[in-house]
């Protein structure tokens, strides 16, 4: 299997706060970060700004596959305040639109584009190590990191965190369709033939819905330094 220095894989779905405890947990380690999410929501902004919509046709579906192959993208920053420039423009702020969300669950679940953002994430933690997020990290990408978690939470709790989140930024969603929407990304996810989402073989799953971040980070790092 690959080898690389210090590599923790979070897995778990939307809104079980995997992007704040890996940014958490990378700064307390001192570890580099890599947000796989923002690499498939990169996918779904071009495709939406290409005018493609979540129901793609076998059109659809090979011109988002082109897309992924060609996709230009960088982080920079530090793990708190990443950046991510696709086509050399700053995207951070636009990758977390409603639509791009929903429109990213949709190009998750195609093969060819699983592909491709796999071998771009094992190109570049295998080369820096770090703390690695996603839906897939612990089962695919790298079955064999040194500690394998997997973030959870109940759905409400989970979709009250994204109404905050979305509103905070001044967007006018209704709660009815942020959890409607929610459940039905958590169905896609779990059920795609492609890396369906579920808790890696040997993963410490913990359930967020009643702690704090500060508390998921402690329970993270703990287990790190419990790993022989």
């Amino acid at each position: 299997m690959l080898e690389c220095p210090i590599l923790i894989a979070i897995d778990g779905p939307a809104g079980a706060g995997k992007s704040a405890t890996a940014r958490e947990v990378a700064v307390r380690l001192g570890l580099p970060y890599l947000d796989t999410g923002a690499m498939y929501r990169a996918v779904a902004l071009l495709a939406c700004r290409e005018g493609l919509g979540p129901d793609l046709d076998e059109r659809g579906r090979a011109a988002v596959v082109e897309i992924a192959a060609f996709l230009e993208l960088s982080f920079s920053g530090d793990p708190r305040a990443q950046r991510v420039v696709v086509r050399g423009s700053d995207v951070t702020e636009a990758l977390r639109a409603p639509e791009v969300s929903q429109m990213a669950s949709m190009v998750s679940a195609i093969p060819e584009v699983r592909r491709e953002m796999v071998r771009r994430q094992r190109e570049i933690a295998t080369r820096t190590g770090g703390v690695v997020e996603g839906r897939d990290i612990g089962t695919v990408v790298f079955p064999d990191a040194v500690l394998k978690v997997f973030l959870t939470a109940e759905p409400e709790v989970r979709a009250r965190r994204r109404f905050e989140e979305l509103t905070k930024r001044g967007a006018r969603v209704r709660w009815d369709d942020v959890l409607s929407e929610q459940g039905e990304r958590d169905r896609r996810d779990s059920t795609r033939s492609a890396s369906p989402l579920r808790p890696a073989q040997g993963a410490v799953i913990i359930d967020s819905s009643r702690l704090s971040l500060a508390q998921v980070v402690d329970a993270v790092v703990a287990l790190l330094s419990r790993t022989p």
